[in-house]
């Protein structure tokens, strides 16, 4: 049997085994998993993981916020996700008022095609003045969109009843509804209150948003999916009462995910105690917190009440970071982290003996391509899409503006130390990036 490509000797690692194995590879996929495979073209992997390409459920490139975009757009945001391992994502379509879902939808795919790096997919955002179109949801659907976002925060927000009723329309379309989950009421009552006593620091972002009123929303959430009798995905979780809720829901028999997110894995609150605008550059929402939330999310992890990691890469540039400084509400939330994430959970979660090395790609690999409908990713199988990383388990990286590749221009996590990473990144059979350099064309991704 001939090949294009064939990876040999490395140690092949699942969500539920680890073994070692060639990988044979021909017009894109995975055709043979063996023993002595020979090629002409071959990518020696010696002393090396190979996983599946990661895939990150949750990014924001080229997104607008206010009168700001996320810095990163679908080019340089896939690019820096393919340094990480990271071969799959899925980002946003926001219908206009006036703009079908559907339409909007083939924009925003369009604009993604012309530049991504890396295989894409979409979430659709039902927004306040979408409620209307409702009844376009099933269009969106079959045009590809199978998960539906919906806020609980911010201008997008939904009250209670339209969240019902979307999830009703997302429900007999066959979609999987997302939610962003927090007490947007009860918040900001709090950041008027401390912005009112003075309180404008970025150590109040996380005093203004107390992990009650996150495990509320979550908790609220999971009682009206359950009441509309469809799943639901929660969205960055930030601590321990809000996964809590998950648990319980789930022993109860209630269809619900949890996703989590480096930032709250890697960072704590003291990231708001650097002076000037270092201490305001990690505001995100949900917030960063407590050293103890954090150790208590990774048993949660351990324990697999969670069900995906990803980045929620928002990032903003320093400078506009910077010009919300009089006060922590004014400053442009997100953080970048789709680069270091795939790397962040081996190196924080695998080696300090959180979590096993077949969760490590559970998390961040297969369950989000299960769970997504990404039938094609995902996994290390014979028929599946050649999306592969090379991973050399002792590779040390030092975090910083330099050697990551987004374009924000900063990083929260400067000067960690990270053990484990990429050295080749594949997909659908094509080396992508190799030693610290990327291979690939402009738009050459696809949607999924």
């Amino acid at each position: 049997m001939s090949y294009d490509l064939v990876i040999k000797n490395g140690t092949l690692v699942t969500a539920s085994s680890t073994y070692k194995a060639d990988i044979g590879i021909k017009n894109g996929r995975i055709i043979a998993i063996a023993e002595k495979l020979e090629c002409d073209k071959i990518v020696d992997a010696t002393d090396r993981l190979v996983t599946p390409g990661a895939i990150d459920t949750h990014v924001h490139l080229e997104m607008p916020i206010g009168k700001y975009t996320s810095t990163d757009d679908f080019y340089t945001g896939t690019k820096a996700a393919a340094f990480g391992g990271t071969t799959t994502i899925i980002d946003f379509v926001e219908a206009g008022e006036n703009q079908t879902l559907v339409d909007a939808l083939e924009e925003r795919k369009s604009k993604a095609e012309s530049r991504s790096i890396i295989d894409f997919g979409l979430h659709m955002t039902i927004m306040p003045h979408d409620i209307k179109k409702l009844n376009q949801v099933q269009a969106a659907f079959d045009a590809g969109c199978k998960s539906f976002k919906i806020y609980m925060a911010y201008g997008n927000k939904l009250n209670d009843g339209e969240i019902l009723l979307a999830f009703e329309a997302i429900g007999e379309a066959g979609g999987l509804p997302i939610v962003h989950a927090e007490n947007w009421d009860a918040i900001t009552t709090l950041i008027d209150k401390n912005i009112k006593e003075g309180n404008t620091g970025p150590e109040w972002h996380t005093k203004s948003r107390p992990a009650i009123l996150e495990a509320e929303a979550v908790g609220r959430v999971i009682d009206l999916a359950t009441y509309a009798g469809v799943p639901v995905h929660i969205f960055h979780i930030s601590c321990p009462e809000a996964i809590e809720r998950v648990k319980n829901a789930r022993i109860q028999g209630h269809y619900v995910t949890a996703e989590t997110c480096p930032q709250y894995l890697c960072l704590t609150d003291e990231v708001f105690e650097a002076e000037g605008v270092e201490g305001a550059l990690p505001i995100c929402s949900p917030p960063i917190r407590g050293i103890v939330d954090q150790l208590e999310l990774w048993e949660y992890l351990s324990s697999e009440s969670f069900h995906t990691i990803s980045s929620d890469h928002c990032p903003f540039t320093l400078k506009e970071k910077e010009a919300g400084m009089e006060a922590f509400n004014k400053v442009p939330g997100g953080v970048p982290s789709i680069e270091m994430r795939f790397s962040s959970i081996y190196s924080r979660g695998v080696r300090d003996g959180f979590i096993t090395v077949n969760q490590w790609v559970d998390l961040c690999c297969t369950t989000p391509a299960w769970l997504f409908g990404l039938e094609s990713k995902g996994d290390i199988q014979v028929g599946k899409d050649a999306d592969l990383v090379v991973f050399n388990p002792s590779k040390e990286v030092e975090l910083s503006r330099e050697s990551l590749h987004e374009e924000a221009g900063w990083t929260p996590y400067k000067d960690q130390k990270i053990t484990g990473w990429p050295e080749v990144t594949i997909s659908r059979g094509e080396i992508i990036v190799e030693n610290g350099k990327c291979l690939a064309e402009k738009g050459r991704g696809q949607f999924i």
